[in-house]
């Protein structure tokens, strides 16, 4: 009869667990330095003294390889953006964290954040059929987006954000928004303090004025005056 203790890996789980974390962090290394173009299996064999045939046993291609290095990024930004937006604190502040979280996540670890929006050809439209809706929502890009719909949708339930705002069309906003300042923190070394004249403004002062900036352009206009005595500084 199965217990709980035979759920844990074996040591050649283990092991193959440790040799494929290997493979996508030295990914992770080579585009930083490199880029996409930079990136192949036989580089990659160079990397970390492995043959290339030891590494497609993990991974059967460059495109594969990519693909695991952007499921990856957002599957540690779904456990963020979960863990924020299931703790027990005033929706504002969870609102808020939620966007807060997606921006630090990304600029904890800039170049797995630029690996996991790269390999885009042409335009990346949204999924237009249903098998595509479902397979987008099944993965931990797409449970991440859906953390962001649910929480607009839950303002408006609540009362808070504007009931005529399309939660998917306000969701995409915000995520197009925040993937902006995320990729500005990433590529501008002395972003946000552009203008020579303004006060000094850190990263992290930024990501709250913005996320703070984004949770009252969603309000309704009665509600924006009554989150005003709300901290900017306010955090889970």
């Amino acid at each position: 009869m199965p217990t709980d203790l035979s759920l844990d890996p074996t040591p050649a789980e283990r092991r193959r667990l440790k040799v494929r974390g290997a493979i996508i962090e030295a990914a992770e290394r080579v585009f930083a330095v490199e880029g996409e173009s930079g990136l192949s299996i036989r580089r990659l064999a160079e990397e970390i003294d492995y043959s290339p045939s030891a590494i497609y046993k993990y991974f059967g291609s460059k495109d594969e390889l990519i693909d695991e290095l952007k499921e990856a990024f957002f599957e540690r930004l779904l456990a963020r953006v979960g863990k924020v937006s299931g703790v027990d604190a005033p929706f504002a502040v969870r609102g808020r964290a939620c966007v807060s979280t997606y921006i630090e996540t990304a600029i904890e670890r800039p170049y797995h954040y630029a690996a996991a929006f790269s390999h885009i050809q042409g335009t990346e439209l949204p999924p237009q059929s249903p098998k595509d809706w479902e397979a987008f929502t099944q993965s931990n890009k797409g449970q991440a987006f859906g953390v962001l719909v649910s929480m607009v949708e839950e303002g408006q339930a609540l009362g808070i954000f504007d009931p005529a705002l399309d939660p998917f069309l306000s969701a995409t906003s915000v995520w197009a928004a925040s993937h902006g300042v995320a990729q500005l923190l990433t590529h501008l070394p002395h972003f946000p303090a552009i203008a020579p004249t303004h006060a000094p403004v850190s990263a992290s002062e930024f990501i709250t004025f913005h996320a703070d900036l984004v949770f009252r352009g969603l309000q309704s206009p009665g509600n924006r005056q009554q989150t005003e005595s709300i901290s900017l500084g306010e955090k889970l």
